[in-house]
């Protein structure tokens, strides 16, 4: 009976990256739209929460967004899952967290660069003056780089310290 060599399934760095950006939904949404309460989706769109009917439009706006973000963590979770169960699959606590990390990086850059700069819908904190917005916008934008930098500069070590350990065995 001849065995066959071992196949080592690959990390489904899919699953990280989309887990990523819906945890980092979640963080804009929860931290900044309802707990500390520094923009809702269409504040600066010309819907300020200063009135009811702004409020319940930003406030329903909110809801799709979480909605959204909902759907690419259960999306991340089914493909992590469906890697997972199969035979040989790959763990790493460090490419997931790296991936991870480069999905949260993505999510605020591409939210960050969107919907603050080129659609106008929200700023990060509107409670502060209107010239001091762009400083906050900034602090996002670098917080989403260095996010996804240290998720890649993680994410290719891991890989090559998983590669050097299958190779070993």
């Amino acid at each position: 009976m001849t065995t066959s060599p071992r196949k080592e399934r690959k990390f489904p760095a899919s699953a990280g990256i989309l887990l990523g950006l819906g945890l980092g939904g979640f963080f804009d949404g929860i931290v900044l739209h309802q707990i500390l309460q520094w923009h809702h989706m269409m504040t600066s769109a010309g819907y300020p929460p200063n009135s009811v009917e702004n409020l319940k439009l930003n406030t329903m706006l909110d809801g799709f967004f979480h909605a959204a973000t909902y759907i690419l963590t259960v999306l991340g979770l089914v493909v992590l899952w469906n890697t997972a169960r199969k035979p040989h699959f790959c763990w790493s606590a460090n490419l997931l967290f790296a991936t991870i990390l480069i999905g949260f990086g993505l999510f605020n850059l591409v939210e960050g660069v969107v919907n603050h700069q080129i659609l106008g819908l929200h700023h990060v904190n509107e409670t502060v003056p209107r010239d001091l917005w762009i400083f906050w916008d900034i602090a996002f934008l670098v917080w989403g780089a260095v996010m996804l930098a240290g998720g890649f500069v993680l994410y290719r070590n891991s890989k090559q310290d998983r590669f050097d350990e299958v190779r070993r065995t």
